[in-house]
């Protein structure tokens, strides 16, 4: 645990030399890394979205592929495709920009239903199915989608069940007055998100990843973990509650933080910080007819009003 804290205050500082004041993003990003999870941020353009993917897979010295979804994007572009060799005659598969450790899907509601669907047995399976073959992705393997919250014209929200995919939901905001003096004025000195130096390699993560699943959980806070869960399925707010799925991943969200935050325990304090980045983009509110926007404001109160009802175990 000791090592892993190290290496963690490492990753957390390296980052920190380009994202400033945004501390608690980045340990989100990273108890989702370790987690095995997928992460989806949503906010207005230039608050380090793109910035934040970057510097995390350059610190780790893991392959970076970054797509820009459009609505004329196809899933072949994302997955691969064969071509025809005329001298061999045959097909070769040619590899997508799937096919990497941390995928960047930038603006992922400006394409098609069709090519976002491509995503999911990546995300869920990490496998991609092409041409009667399947082919594994390489772990660690992490997908990082961004929305853009002021457009919505020619933008196709996601649907619920590929919502269900992404560990956390989240926005990074913009940043305090002195953080943004600071950017300012180091404006030339600091490093870029290509250029920051790697402080761990791809076979630690693996090592970090394998040491979440030792991080215990007691008994009487997986009891906490399901009444918040069979709340929602019983909230009069809420035409949807949290499926089996987010409950799995709740739990694995929860060892990854303990990690992060340099535990080998979960604690209920745990479960109320994470609960709603976990769940508030799992669930449906009864107005669902709400702006986009409007939506998520809403469940993430819903589910904060859910944590003050359910008994916090002693």
């Amino acid at each position: 645990m000791k090592s892993a804290g190290e290496s963690l205050s490492r990753l957390r500082k390296n980052i920190e030399q380009v994202i400033f004041g945004k501390s608690e993003t980045i340990d989100l990003a990273i108890t989702c890394l370790l987690a095995k999870g997928h992460l989806l941020i949503e906010d207005v353009p230039g608050v380090g979205k793109t910035s934040l993917a970057h510097c995390l897979a350059n610190s780790l010295h893991l392959d970076f592929k970054r797509i820009q979804f459009t609505n004329d994007l196809l899933p072949a572009d994302i997955t691969g495709i064969s071509i025809y060799d005329q001298e061999e005659k045959c097909f070769h598969f040619q590899k997508g920009p799937l096919f990497a450790n941390i995928v960047l899907a930038d603006e992922i509601n400006r394409s098609t239903p069709r090519t976002q669907s491509a995503l999911l047995e990546a995300m869920n399976e990490k496998q991609i199915s092409a041409d009667n073959n399947t082919y594994i992705l390489d772990e660690p393997f992490m997908v990082i989608a961004t929305q853009n919250l002021i457009e919505s014209q020619g933008a196709y929200p996601l649907p619920e069940s590929q919502l269900d995919r992404f560990m956390f939901y989240m926005s990074m905001g913009y940043p305090s007055q002195d953080d943004e003096r600071r950017l300012l004025q180091e404006q030339s000195t600091r490093p870029g998100p290509a250029s920051v130096q790697t402080v761990l390699e791809k076979e630690e993560v693996l090592k970090l990843q394998a040491l979440v699943d030792t991080i215990k959980i007691e008994p009487v806070l997986t009891d906490y973990i399901l009444n918040i869960i069979t709340a929602t399925r019983e909230c009069p707010d809420l035409a949807l509650g949290v499926s089996p799925r987010g409950g799995l991943i709740f739990q694995q969200a929860l060892r990854a933080w303990a990690l992060v935050s340099g535990r080998d325990y979960c604690t209920p304090d745990d479960v109320k910080h994470l609960a709603v980045p976990v769940l508030c983009h799992r669930v449906i509110p009864q107005s669902h007819n709400l702006s986009h926007k409007r939506r998520f404001a809403d469940t993430a109160a819903i589910i904060q009003q859910i944590l003050e009802q359910v008994s916090v175990p002693v």
